[in-house]
């Protein structure tokens, strides 16, 4: 059972979320706030595994709230969801500690398969929203020359981690299961010394690893 928590101060989108969660086998609902005021205590009251956040709302935005989060709960993983496509706001979400980040406008059966992905240890992006984290981070960080030693197969998956894959989409592409991908997966944090797909994506661009 995935435990989510959702950060969301349109009411009706919150109440909608809350819904899909309640009533999606696998999900359950620990919380659905308008705001990061308490943000702390209420996870420390109903803990998660997920926060689905908002990243404009009254008070503290969605970006200084998964800063603080990742600093207090370092396991929880952070979905950003936005109507924003703005650079400023994709790059410093994604150097917050954001998991994921994904548009609004995707469908309810787009968000679980995303709340999915980024508790299996994925880094779920919408396709425009991956290109344009490649094209910041191309700019934004500079390259070296490290050796991390990854094997061909654990490249290949780098190389999809990087282009926004899914571990679904993954699977389907190199033709082997999910359980081979998170293998691989871990093997590649190992091998890179990070923690998060998030982490692995923007060394293996500033490295020019893949």
């Amino acid at each position: 059972m995935t435990r989510v928590a959702i950060f969301e101060d349109n009411k009706h989108l919150r109440d909608t979320f809350e819904l899909l969660l309640s009533n999606s086998e696998g999900f359950s609902c620990t919380g659905a706030y308008p705001d990061c005021q308490n943000m702390i205590d209420d996870i420390a009251a109903s803990p998660c595994d997920v926060a689905l956040m908002d990243i404009e709302m009254p008070g503290m935005s969605g970006i200084e709230a998964t800063r603080l989060l990742k600093r207090h709960y370092p396991r929880i993983n952070i979905l950003i969801q936005t109507v924003f496509f703005e650079d400023d706001y994709i790059f410093n979400a994604i150097c917050a500690g954001a998991s994921g980040y994904i548009l609004k406008s995707t469908t309810p059966d787009g968000y679980l398969e995303a709340i999915r992905d980024v508790e299996s240890g994925g880094s779920p992006m919408t396709p425009g929203i991956a290109r344009r984290v490649l094209e910041l981070f191309k700019v934004n960080l500079q390259p070296s020359t490290a050796n991390y030693n990854l094997s061909t197969q654990e490249k290949k998956v780098l190389q999809l981690l990087v282009a926004g894959k899914s571990y679904k989409m993954i699977a389907s592409e190199l033709f082997i299961s999910q359980e081979t991908v998170k293998s691989h997966v871990s093997n590649i944090y190992g091998k890179l010394h990070v923690h998060s797909a998030t982490e692995a994506v923007a060394l293996a661009i500033r490295n020019k690893i893949v």
